[in-house]
C-alpha cells in the first residue's frame, strides 16, 4: 500500500498555505495596476455592480499568468528560509536527508503547477482575454453619466456644449443655462439662454429630455436659404420662450458588444487555432510576395524585358531565372544630343516622376507585406507564450527554494525584497524580448524565451550552492576575491583569546620558527638562481611555505603575549617570491620574542 511519508506532508504543508497566500497577494497588485490604468474609463459610466464586478473577474484570469511566477518565487523563498530560520533544515541534513529529497514533493507539485499553467493558458485564457477585452471595449463606448458641473462647459453629450451657473442639488433644478447645439453642423447651429431647467432621460435610456422655462434661442438658417444674403449677412431666427421641451438622443444603455470579432483575434485562440492562423497568414504573404516579384520582372526596363517562366505546384511558387529578351533599347544619347533642350528635360521629368510612383508603389507593397509579418509574429508570440509561463514556475521555484535555504530568513522581509528584485529582472528582460519579437528584431523563440535563458543559469547556480552548502552571500569571501583582482593582500585579524585549550611551549614555537627560518633561506636561495620562467611556474615550494606557516600562526595563537599576536598579523595568508623576505623578517623577530618572553636569552649568556 502505498503511504506519503511525513517528511513530504511536512513539507506541502509548509509550502501550500504560503503559496496560496502570496499568489493571490500578487494577483490583488497586479489588478490593481489593471484598475489604475483604465480607472478613467470606468469611473463615471454609471455602470451596474454585476458588470463591473464580471470584467473584474475576467481582468483577474488575464492576470494570472504575471502573478503565479511572483508567487512560486515568494512562496518558495519563505518556506525554505522559515525552515532555515527555525533550523529544522539543518535538523533535516543533520539525519542524512539531502536537499533534492527535502525538495522532491515540492518538485512533484511545481511539475503538476507547471502542467496546470500550459492548460490554463490554452484554454481558459483565450477565453478570458476575450471577454475582458469585448467588455472593456463596450464600457469605453459606453457614454458618461450626465453629471453637469456649475460654472463650466459640459461635453459629453454628442454635439452639445452646456453651461450652468449653479443649481440645486435637492430639487435638480439648473439655474443660468446656456445650452449650444451644433447638431446640424456648425453653420446652422443654435443658441439657447434659459433662467432655469431640468434634465432627465427617456423610460428606454435613449434620448435625453430637457425642461427649460424663461428663455430665448438662437438658430442660424443657412440650410434654409442657401447661403448668406445679398447683403452679405446671414439671416437667423429669434425665439422667446416661457416653457420649451428639447429631445435629444442619448443613448445611456450598456450595448455589450459581440465577442467573436475578439476570438478571431490571437488573444482569443489557443494552439490549434494560433497554428492554423499562422500558416494562412503565412501562405498568403508567399502568394502576394510571388505576385509582386513577377510584376517586378515582367516591367521592362530601358527597352529591356525579363521573361520568366512560372512552375506551380500546390503549395508553391518557383520562378525560373529570368532570361533576357532584347527589344529595341532606348538610345539615351539621341535624347540628351537633341536640338531642342526642353526634349531632355521633359524626358527626366517623366521618368523622374514614373520612378517616384513606383518607389511609393513598392513602399506602399512593402508596408502591407511587412503588417502581414507583423501579425504573423504576434500569433506566434501568444504561441510561445503557452509554453513560458510553466518553464518560468519551475525555474523562480529551484531560484527561490535554494536561495532561501541559503539565506535562512524567513517571513514577508527578506523574501520579499529579494522577489520583487528579481520578479523585476524578469520584467525586463521578459518585456525587451517581447518587443524585440515583435518588432522583428530577433526571431520569436529567441524573444520569448529570453527571459528564461538569463534566469536558468541563476537557478542552476543557486542550486548547486544551496546542496553544497556554500556561502553564496558570505562578504568576507568576496572581499577577499576582489583584494586577490586589485592585488591587495588581505590582512589577518587575530586577537588575544580569554581562554586557551592548549597553552604555547616557548622551546616548541622555537624550534617550529627556526625551522621555518630555514626552509625560508632555502626557498628565497633557489629563487634567486632560478630563471624567470621557473619563478612564474614552479611555486611549490611557496605552496609548501604557505602550510608550514598556517601551521604555525594556529599554534601560537593561542599566546597570551599581545605582542606576539601582532607579529603574526603581519604574516600574508600567501607567500610570494615578492614578500618572502618580510616573511622571513618577521619570522626572526617572533622567535626573538618569544625567546625574550621566555627568559632563553638570559640563560644562554649565563
Amino acid at each position: 500500500m502505498f503511504r506519503v511519508k511525513r517528511l513530504y506532508t511536512f513539507m506541502l504543508q509548509s509550502f501550500l498555505p504560503l503559496f496560496i497566500m502570496t499568489f493571490f497577494i500578487c494577483l490583488f497588485v497586479v489588478l490593481m495596476q489593471f484598475l489604475w490604468r483604465f480607472v478613467d474609463e470606468i469611473v463615471g459610466k454609471g455602470l451596474s455592480i454585476d458588470i463591473i464586478g464580471e470584467l473584474f473577474f475576467y481582468a483577474a484570469l488575464t492576470m494570472v499568468p504575471t502573478a503565479l511566477p511572483l508567487a512560486v518565487l515568494l512562496a518558495s523563498l519563505m518556506t525554505f528560509g522559515n525552515l532555515g530560520e527555525k533550523f529544522e533544515l539543518t535538523a533535516l541534513k543533520a539525519s542524512g536527508i539531502s536537499l533534492f529529497k527535502i525538495m522532491r514533493p515540492l518538485i512533484i507539485l511545481m511539475a503538476c503547477i507547471a502542467v496546470g499553467a500550459f492548460f490554463f493558458q490554452n484554454n481558459v485564457l483565450p477565453v478570458a482575454q476575450a471577454k475582458m477585452y469585448t467588455l472593456l471595449f463596450s464600457v469605453k463606448q459606453k457614454t458618461p453619466e450626465v453629471e453637469i458641473p456649475e460654472k463650466s462647459f459640459y461635453d459629453q453629450i454628442p454635439n452639445i456644449n452646456l453651461y450652468i451657473d449653479h443649481k440645486n442639488p435637492e430639487t435638480g433644478m439648473l439655474y443660468g443655462m446656456i445650452l449650444y447645439d451644433i447638431t446640424r453642423g456648425m453653420d446652422n447651429s443654435r443658441v439657447i439662454l434659459a433662467d432655469s431647467g431640468s434634465i432627465s432621460f427617456t423610460e428606454d435610456k435613449k434620448h435625453l429630455f430637457l425642461q427649460l422655462y424663461s428663455g430665448e434661442m438662437f438658430e442660424n438658417l443657412r440650410e434654409n436659404t442657401m447661403g448668406v444674403t445679398a447683403s452679405g449677412y446671414m439671416p437667423f431666427r429669434r425665439e422667446q420662450f416661457d416653457d420649451k421641451q428639447i429631445y435629444m438622443a442619448f443613448d445611456a444603455n450598456f450595448n455589450r458588444l459581440d465577442e467573436g470579432g475578439m476570438r478571431s483575434q490571437f488573444v482569443g485562440q489557443n494552439i490549434s487555432q494560433l497554428r492554423h492562423s499562422i500558416d494562412s497568414i503565412g501562405a498568403r504573404v508567399d502568394s502576394i510576395g510571388s505576385v509582386y516579384a513577377a510584376e517586378i520582372l515582367s516591367i521592362p526596363v530601358m527597352g529591356v524585358t525579363l521573361t520568366t517562366s512560372e512552375i506551380r505546384g500546390d503549395t508553391t511558387v518557383t520562378v525560373s531565372r529570368p532570361t533576357v529578351a532584347m527589344e529595341t533599347p532606348l538610345d539615351l544619347d539621341s535624347i540628351f544630343n537633341s536640338p531642342s533642350p526642353s526634349y531632355a528635360k521633359t524626358y527626366l521629368n517623366q521618368a523622374l516622376s514614373k520612378a517616384r510612383r513606383q518607389k511609393l508603389d513598392y513602399e506602399y507593397r512593402s508596408l502591407a507585406l511587412s503588417e502581414e509579418a507583423k501579425i504573423m509574429r504576434r500569433h506566434d508570440i501568444e504561441m510561445q507564450k503557452k509554453f513560458t509561463l510553466s518553464f518560468a514556475c519551475i525555474i523562480f521555484f529551484f531560484i527561490g527554494a535554494p536561495l532561501g535555504a541559503i539565506i535562512k530568513k524567513g517571513g514577508l522581509g527578506t523574501p520579499l525584497v529579494i522577489s520583487v528584485l528579481l520578479f523585476i529582472v524578469y520584467f525586463i528582460i521578459d518585456n525587451s524580448g517581447f518587443k524585440m519579437a515583435r518588432d522583428g528584431k530577433l526571431e520569436v523563440y529567441q524573444g520569448m524565451w529570453l527571459s528564461s535563458f538569463v534566469l536558468l543559469p541563476l537557478g542552476i547556480f543557486f542550486t548547486y550552492k544551496a546542496v553544497g552548502d556554500s556561502a553564496v552571500f558570505n562578504v568576507d569571501a568576496y572581499r577577499n576575491f576582489i583584494n586577490r583582482l586589485i592585488g591587495r593582500e588581505a590582512k589577518r585579524n587575530l586577537e588575544v583569546k580569554e581562554v586557551v585549550m592548549t597553552e604555547v611551549q616557548p622551546d616548541i614555537a622555537l624550534a617550529r620558527l627556526a625551522d621555518f627560518e630555514t626552509q625560508c633561506d632555502k626557498e628565497a636561495m633557489r629563487l634567486k638562481n632560478s630563471s624567470f620562467i621557473m619563478k612564474r611556474f614552479n611555486t611549490s615550494g611557496l605552496h609548501l611555505l604557505k602550510n608550514n606557516l598556517n601551521d604555525i600562526v594556529d599554534y601560537l595563537s593561542n599566546s597570551h603575549d599581545r605582542v606576539v599576536v601582532n607579529l603574526l598579523n603581519n604574516y600574508p595568508f600567501n607567500i610570494t617570491s615578492r614578500n618572502l623576505a618580510s616573511v622571513i623578517d618577521n619570522t626572526r623577530a617572533l622567535a626573538a620574542r618569544i625567546s625574550r618572553e621566555a627568559g632563553i636569552d638570559e640563560e644562554n649568556e649565563k
